[in-house]
């Protein structure tokens, strides 16, 4: 129902007072409410904009509860300035600016900040190799091994696919690497070590992001699965505390083995989740680190949208 002019003048003053000093939340349910839009509208206009975010997770945007994080939950913000006549950048700016959680403020972890620009920039990356969402593949099982150099620095990054083409004539597949802060993307090599050939690589220096094309040499019908395996050299660091993967959405089985120089064994590690990047760090739980074979390791039998990784400690 229309607001009438004076309460039409107190949602705008309202809506100016939170453009200018947030938070997120506040300043996008204070828009909504300016333009008079019940969610389910606002849901529709984004779709319009080939972006899909559901009615809960609109609410959950305003209410507080969750943070967008995801490529995808960043184009629905940038859409939502234009459907809701914001200012460019008004919310993008917000979310930035967002106060982070105690918990998220760790040596050589990533800000929020850094985290929006560095899926800003990611799409950018995706979209010059015309990687579509998903890439026509779903993943069965996903093995990942992580060493760590001498100087205790992100050395490299090895991963085996298993995969399963869900379309006719997939070909290939677009890596991601997130390096550590401070790293240089341009010194990186990615290495093509089974059943896949490299093609093109985009790096992004400000970020710390590289994708990598790995061609199969095959066209894959619906229903083939594929095997293939891969390496990114990293080295390029600071002192690493932790490593993360996040997935988009659910899949299959999820490894992860971290294997540490001689020398630099830490003192202790465990495993965490989290629900997104702006979410609370929960799931903690102390892994036994292998004196022997200098490593440890994580295996989710199914993994679930969000991030889960292993944090250390140094002496």
């Amino acid at each position: 129902m229309p607001y009438a002019p004076q309460q039409a003048d107190i949602a705008t003053a309202e809506l100016d007072t939170a453009l200018r000093g947030g938070p997120f939340h506040v300043a996008l349910r204070a828009a909504i409410a300016a333009r008079g839009l019940p969610l389910q509208r606002v849901q529709h206009h984004l779709s319009r904009y080939g972006v899909r975010v559901g009615v809960t997770s609109l609410s959950y945007w305003q209410q507080g509860a969750r943070r967008p994080q995801r490529p995808e939950s960043l184009r629905a913000v940038r859409a939502l300035e234009e459907i809701l006549r914001l200012p460019d950048e008004s919310l993008i700016r917000l979310l930035t600016e967002a106060e982070e959680r105690p918990d998220a403020r760790r040596p050589g972890g990533r800000s929020y900040r850094s985290l929006v620009e560095a899926s800003d920039v990611l799409r950018g990356l995706l979209a010059e190799l015309d990687c579509p969402p998903g890439g026509g593949l779903h993943t069965l099982g996903h093995h990942e091994r992580v060493r760590i150099g001498a100087c205790r620095e992100l050395a490299e990054r090895e991963s085996q696919h298993i995969v399963r083409a869900h379309r006719d004539g997939v070909d290939r597949f677009v890596a991601v690497h997130h390096g550590d802060p401070g790293c240089a993307p341009e010194r990186m090599t990615v290495r093509a070590l089974e059943n896949c050939r490299t093609g093109r690589i985009r790096r992004h220096h400000g970020t710390g992001v590289l994708v990598a094309e790995l061609l199969f040499d095959t066209r894959l019908r619906a229903g083939d699965t594929f095997l293939f395996r891969y390496g990114v050299e990293d080295g390029t660091a600071g002192v690493a505390r932790e490593c993360v993967r996040e997935f988009d959405s659910a899949g299959g089985q999820y490894a992860l083995q971290v294997r540490f120089a001689g020398g630099v064994l830490p003192v202790r590690c465990h495993r965490f989740t989290q629900a997104s990047a702006a979410a609370p760090r929960g799931g903690r739980q102390e892994l036994p680190v292998s004196a022997r074979h200098r490593s440890v390791h994580l295996v989710e039998a199914r993994v679930r949208s969000g991030i889960v990784g292993i944090g250390w400690d140094w002496e």
